[in-house]
C-alpha cells in the first residue's frame, strides 16, 4: 500500500505546470525559451509574473499534497517519530523527483525548488518559513532568484539542526529530519551549480517586474 502512494507522489510531481501553462495559455514550449528550464523562474522571465505565480503555487502544492499521502499509509498513531518523518520525506522526495524527471514531459522538468519548499513546509513548517523569509529578503535585496534559493537552502538546515533541534523543539525534531535537511540543502545547491558559476562571473540574470517595452 505504501509503495502505491510513493508512485502516486511521483506522478503528482510529474505534472509539469510550467510546460502546461506555456503550451495551453501561450502556445509555446517553455523548454525552448529562456534558460530552457521548466520552472517558475523561467516562466517569470519569458511569460511574466502572473504565469509564474500560478506555476509556483501549483509546484509548491505538489510537494505539500504529496506529503499528506501519509495519512493513507500510517494508520497507527503510536508509530515513532523517526519512522513517521522518514515516510513523509520519502513521499516528498518522490514528488520532487517527479518534478525534476516528469514522466509526462519526457523526463525534462524544473529544478524542484518550489516542490521542495512545499514538501518542507509540510514536514517542518517553522524552519522552512524562516528559510522562505531568508529567500524573500535576499531576493528583494539582490533580485537574483538563484542566489535567494541558495541562501534559503543554506540556512534551512541551520534552523532545523540548531535553532529548533537544539534550542526550541528538540523533542519534536527527529534525527531523520536533521539529516534530510542537509541532503535537501546540498541537492538544491548542486542543481544551481551553473547559476553559481554565472553569479561568480556576474553574468546571472536578475529578475525585474517592470514590463518590457516592445
Amino acid at each position: 500500500m505504501y509503495f502505491i502512494w510513493l508512485v502516486a507522489a511521483y506522478l503528482l510531481g510529474s505534472i509539469s505546470s510550467a510546460v502546461w501553462v506555456a503550451r495551453t495559455k501561450h502556445g509555446i514550449n517553455i523548454r525552448e525559451h529562456g534558460s530552457g528550464n521548466a520552472g517558475a523562474t523561467n516562466i517569470l522571465r519569458v511569460l511574466g509574473p502572473r504565469a509564474a505565480l500560478s506555476v509556483f503555487i501549483f509546484d509548491f502544492l505538489k510537494g505539500l499534497v504529496a506529503v499528506q499521502f501519509i495519512r493513507f499509509t500510517i494508520l497507527d498513531s503510536q508509530v515513532n517519530l523517526e519512522l513517521y518523518t522518514g515516510y513523509e520525506i520519502a513521499l516528498g522526495i518522490c514528488a520532487v523527483l517527479g518534478h525534476i524527471f516528469p514522466i509526462f514531459a519526457s523526463f525534462k522538468g524544473g529544478k524542484g525548488v518550489a516542490t521542495v519548499a512545499g514538501t518542507l513546509v509540510a514536514i517542518s513548517p517553522y524552519p522552512m518559513l524562516l528559510a522562505l523569509t531568508v529567500f524573500l529578503a535576499t531576493f528583494l535585496t539582490t533580485h537574483y532568484v538563484s542566489l535567494s534559493s541558495i541562501m534559503a537552502a543554506i540556512t534551512f538546515p541551520v534552523f532545523v539542526i540548531f535553532l529548533f533541534g537544539m534550542l526550541l523543539m528538540p523533542d519534536k525534531t527527529s534525527l531523520t529530519l536533521k539529516c534530510f535537511s542537509l541532503i535537501a540543502s546540498t541537492m538544491i545547491i548542486i542543481t544551481h551549480r551553473k547559476n553559481i558559476k554565472r553569479l561568480r562571473n556576474s553574468t546571472e540574470n536578475k529578475i525585474s517586474f517592470r514590463k518590457k517595452e516592445n
